[in-house]
């Protein structure tokens, strides 16, 4: 088990690198170390700005477009029901059995979805001359951002946004990702 990146690029502005691709790895190598989150799978996507929009519009309500949303799949809902598996459909690591695994046959590792980021990379860009940094760290620090609130940050008060960005500030830090 380990924690895991898939990600997918639905814009068309800008090219996202192999370099970058494992520099957002490192970054959530990083974040996961820091944060004691070892296993599960993060879906990131590369949006423009008018899918974050529309995204942002469905699910928060909000007619604008956004940098960054986060959708925790660890978080239970009021009416969500929660799975529960018996120790027999359990394998030696934690994982489901099929059977497949019952006839000898080996599965390749499920990584538990710890949840979606999507960064509007027109925002990023934005952001980034704004700030006078590269983009590569905005969307860094983008991504760090999303992975914190997957995993249950957030920054509603003064003192949790203290916290979150602290975080967020030494996660990039570690990984030369500076101002």
């Amino acid at each position: 088990m380990s924690l895991q990146l898939a990600w997918i690029n639905e814009q068309e502005g800008f090219d996202i690198t192999d370099e970058l691709a494992a520099k957002l790895e490192e970054l959530l190598r990083l974040a996961g170390e820091s944060e004691q989150v070892t296993d599960g799978e993060v879906a990131l996507t590369f949006v423009d700005d008018e899918a974050i929009r529309e995204i942002n519009k469905q699910y928060r309500g909000l007619d604008k477009p956004t940098d960054v949303l986060s959708f925790a799949m660890q978080e239970m809902g009021e009416d969500e029901i929660e799975i529960r598996y018996d120790e027999d459909s359990m394998d030696d690591e934690g994982g489901l059995r099929d059977a497949a695994a019952l006839e000898g046959e080996e599965l390749e590792t499920f990584e538990e979805p710890l949840g979606d980021i999507i960064i509007s990379v027109p925002r990023a860009i934005a952001q980034a001359e704004d700030y006078g940094h590269s983009v590569e760290r905005e969307l860094g620090f983008l991504f760090v951002h999303g992975f914190l609130h997957l995993i249950g940050y957030d920054h509603q008060s003064e003192e949790e946004e203290k916290e979150m960005f602290g975080k967020q500030e030494a996660i990039l830090q570690k990984a030369g990702l500076t101002r």
